[in-house]
C-alpha cells in the first residue's frame, strides 16, 4: 500500500492511495460510489463505507475519484481538496 499527500496547486491538496491488490473492474467502477453497492457477500459489508466517505469529501468542496494504480497494479483512491 502507498499513500501519498502533496501541495498540488497554491489552492489544491491531493492525497492518494493505492495498493497492489486485485483492483476494481470497470463495471464496479462505475458503482462503487452508489449507497449499498458491495462486491462482499450477504452480511459481510453494507455497502456504505465509500458513499458516505465521497459525501464528506463534498462537504468539504472536494472530489474522490477511483483507479488503478499505474505503480502497484490495484485500485488507487485520489481526494483533491482546497488547501484553504
Amino acid at each position: 500500500m502507498k499513500v501519498r499527500a502533496a501541495v498540488d496547486s497554491p489552492s489544491t491538496v491531493v492525497l492518494e492511495v493505492a495498493d497492489s491488490g486485485l483492483g476494481i473492474g470497470d463495471d464496479d467502477r462505475a458503482k462503487i460510489f452508489e449507497p449499498f453497492f458491495t462486491t462482499k457477500p450477504d452480511g459481510k459489508g453494507t455497502g456504505l463505507g465509500l458513499p458516505i466517505g465521497r459525501g464528506i469529501v463534498e462537504q468539504h468542496r472536494g472530489e474522490i475519484t477511483v483507479g488503478r494504480s499505474a505503480e502497484l497494479g490495484g485500485a488507487a483512491f485520489r481526494v483533491i481538496l482546497p488547501a484553504v
